[in-house]
């Protein structure tokens, strides 16, 4: 059952479209790089379209009606919207689900040291890597700090032109031999990927005078102390812009795809959608890297919380109430999928592979090996699915995540299925997952964007 490749049929109206919403997903990835930047985004677009805080509405009364649009922001790194659909909440609501952290390195609370006139920001990768494709390359750092008194400073170092970038050094083949015999994880090593911060001393100082001339800059500059570690959340990640890939520029190739190439075209999908008879829900979370842990993951109660909180504004919220629209609920765990590589083909099954081109991906399972950790959605959905793809004329394909017994991977989708909803996952094909640049399809971001405009419309029928 081989899919065709969505390019053969493409009109030169669709074509322009692609090109439109491509250089707008570029535009998001380049001011996206954290979880912060991300849900500052999408509030600003959806406030364009829109849509009000729920907590300003909660303030007025806490009074909605159906065509109302809203959103929830959680610890300013996960965000929710919501559309009012004409039927009760309790009947379902349409939604789409993704995670907008990346894999990255971070920077420790005590992360500042000096050694032999060089100094050193100490970092905790975050998220699976291959820890020696981080080495060398320019590197950016974006985060916050907040002081005692609670002010917040923004940070972005490293991205515009007249920035400094950093970087984790490596040792130099003429001095490699032992380094080069050891396994490809024990290369580089967690505890050595530090950021190579600065090295000229401070004119007057004897001691860590490298060390001190970089707080001097840090103070004069940022208005940064050393304390200010101590409550900083600051991600380091590759430096530069999102650039079309391929001499035929039919690609992306960028930082941080997996899975904000799911996040806006979730996004995307949930603001061009208008008039629904059933509620429709975007959802953005943190974590999903690391187990969606915590209370910005998925495992938190902030998405049921907010729903309860919607229900209770349209005056329908009870527990059965709000038990009954998670459980009547269908979602699109929207998360990228592994695209076929024909250099690393032994790790890949052909006929249950995605391929570039040939549309959005759906992972009726995920998990590894025996399925552990697997949501396995139902054959009844997957055919309703079907259904409304077709009949739009959307191009998508089925896949799994490499052989078998290869390895595996998770998403959100297992833990929305604990409501009792249908769930299943879909996405974007993904060559490079998890590395420093990641490359995907403009066709497969064309047709994820409208298989995702026609779950939210149609899926209730």
């Amino acid at each position: 059952m081989e899919r065709k490749n969505a390019w053969k049929d493409y009109t030169k109206k669709e074509l322009k479209e692609i090109d439109k919403l491509c250089r707008e997903y570029r535009m998001f990835l380049d001011q996206g790089k954290t979880e912060r930047e991300c849900v500052r985004q999408a509030v600003t677009m959806a406030e364009k379209e829109g849509y009000r805080d729920l907590k300003d509405v909660l303030e007025a009364g806490g009074f909605l009606k159906p065509g109302d649009k809203v959103y929830a922001v959680n610890m300013k790194k996960s965000v929710v919207l919501f559309q009012i659909g004409r039927q009760p909440m309790e009947k379902g609501m349409a939604i789409l689900g993704a995670h907008i952290d990346s894999p990255r390195m971070d920077v420790k609370q005590n992360p500042l040291y000096e050694d032999t006139e060089l100094a050193y920001l100490d970092t905790h990768y975050y998220g699976g890597i291959k820890k020696y494709q981080w080495v060398t390359l320019p590197l950016a750092i974006h985060g916050v700090f907040v002081k005692k008194d609670g002010e917040t400073l923004d940070v972005s170092i490293g991205e515009e032109e007249e920035d400094p970038v950093f970087c984790v050094t490596d040792l130099l083949i003429h001095l490699a031999h032992e380094r080069m015999e050891k396994k490809a994880d024990k290369v580089i090593e967690g505890e050595a990927l530090d950021i190579l911060f600065g090295s000229q001393p401070l004119k007057g100082t004897e001691k860590d005078a490298v060390m001190a001339n970089v707080l001097q800059i840090l103070k004069d500059k940022y208005e940064i102390e050393e304390e200010d570690f101590l409550s900083a959340e600051l991600e380091v990640v590759p430096a530069g812009k999102a650039r079309e890939s391929g001499i035929d520029t039919s690609m992306i190739m960028a930082y941080g795809q997996d899975d904000r190439v799911c996040a806006y075209t979730s996004l995307a999908a949930m603001l061009e959608v208008e008039d629904t008879e059933y509620t429709t829900c975007c959802l953005l979370v943190d974590k999903e890297e690391i187990g969606s842990v915590g209370a910005t993951g998925m495992q938190s109660d902030f998405f049921e919380n907010m729903v309860a909180e919607v229900m209770d504004c349209l005056g329908q919220y009870s527990g059965l109430a709000l038990r009954r629209c998670l459980r009547n609920s269908r979602m699109l765990s929207s998360d990228v999928s592994a695209a076929y590589d024909p250099t690393y083909a032994a790790a890949y099954e052909k006929k249950n592979a995605a391929y570039f081109g040939r549309g959005m991906v759906f992972n009726k399972f995920t998990g590894s090996r025996g399925k552990s950790g697997s949501n396995d959605a139902n054959a009844e959905f997957m055919a309703q699915i079907r259904g409304i793809l077709e009949n739009a004329r959307v191009a998508y394909q089925t896949a799994e995540l490499g052989k078998v017994d290869i390895g595996g991977g998770g998403t959100i989708a297992y833990i929305m299925a604990l409501y009792g909803m249908d769930v299943i996952d879909c996405g974007v094909a993904v060559l490079n997952m998890h590395a420093p640049w990641e490359i995907t399809s403009k066709a497969d971001i064309y047709e994820t964007k409208k298989g995702y405009v026609v779950f939210l419309e149609k899926i209730f029928g």
